[in-house]
């Protein structure tokens, strides 16, 4: 998509678009950079407050994935006014400004547009110490790899708007954690020697860590069993249910060496491609550090938190076993 185009190198630009990396990092001083990132979905769900908060914290946490502090938030707002009572954009609005205030930024204005489909996110900046920029390329053989959300997601979602899962199930078991900030879990892992962090999203499981493999010049293997996956989303994917991303997301898998080294049914590999919305951090630490953080992340409530695989030597790609 952006072949052809002819960027202004600027010495002071950290962290741009060569690693897919979550945020760009721009260095304000020798003591700070500062973090841009950019956002917006269409609604996962019907509820606007949900809708809201989902999508803030989806924005939010690429800041949280660089090692940094989210500051400011800018609304990114498109709705139909003309067919949709402004009275859902002011729950949509509602929602993300809780989360913003939860995030301890600020919003600070924002932009909207007339649009067909309700569409709605964040710009958010925050400030990072140029020394301590965590991005998706410094894994290490050796490194455990640790997951702070369930998988799943994007079929339920699906699920619940095809009438195969009950909404009511989906805001007492799901939405809850998609909703929730990865602050706590940065923070955490913040006081380890944490060498990449990615948030797992659109591309899925697979999509993110290989962004990651690819970025570190390691390979990651997987243990599928303990892999975290929110309930019900298994039996959505036997029954038929899919999402829109899943082949996208094959397909861009398939451009890197992949190995399944036990057979997994197709409902079990399309977890592996389910896109994730508000997804949870996957981080790579040393495997003592791993054991103690996950240890933290239990005992401070985040109970899906779960160590799911290694980086090794070897070719860039994935083995799941």
């Amino acid at each position: 998509m952006l072949s052809g185009l002819n960027f202004h190198r600027d010495a002071n630009l950290l962290v741009g678009i060569e690693t897919s990396d979550d945020a760009a990092v721009y260095r304000l001083s020798d003591h700070m950079a500062m973090v841009s990132t950019i956002d917006f979905i269409t609604p996962p769900v019907d509820d606007p407050y949900w809708f809201g908060q989902i999508a803030a914290a989806n924005s939010i946490s690429d800041v949280y994935s660089m090692g940094g502090k989210p500051l400011t938030a800018l609304n990114v707002v498109m709705f139909p006014s003309r067919e949709l009572d402004l009275g859902i954009l002011r729950e949509i609005l509602r929602g993300g400004n809780d989360k913003v205030v939860e995030a301890g930024a600020c919003l600070a204005g924002g932009h909207s547009v007339d649009d067909n489909e309700p569409k709605y996110g964040l710009s958010v900046n925050g400030i990072v110490h140029p020394d301590r920029i965590i991005t998706n390329a410094g894994a290490q053989p050796g490194d455990a790899l640790l997951l702070t959300k369930p998988l799943g997601s994007g079929v339920l979602f699906n699920a619940v708007r095809a009438g195969k899962f009950e909404m009511k199930e989906l805001e007492r078991s799901t939405l809850p954690i998609i909703a929730s900030l990865n602050r706590l879990a940065i923070e955490m892992a913040l006081t380890h020697d944490l060498h990449a962090c990615t948030d797992i999203t659109g591309f899925g499981m697979l999509g993110h860590l290989l962004e990651m493999a690819a970025g570190s010049s390691v390979q990651a293997i997987v243990d599928y069993q303990a892999l975290p996956f929110y309930e019900g989303a298994h039996d959505m994917y036997k029954k038929g249910q899919t999402t829109g991303s899943n082949k996208a997301n094959r397909s861009l898998v398939a451009r890197h060496p992949l190995a399944l080294a036990r057979e997994l049914t197709s409902p079990q590999q399309e977890l592996l491609y389910d896109p994730q919305t508000s997804g949870g951090l996957l981080l790579a630490l040393p495997e003592d550090q791993a054991r103690k953080l996950l240890r933290q992340l239990n005992e401070a409530g985040i109970a899906e938190a779960a160590i799911i695989g290694r980086m090794v030597e070897g070719a860039v790609g994935v083995i799941v076993q």
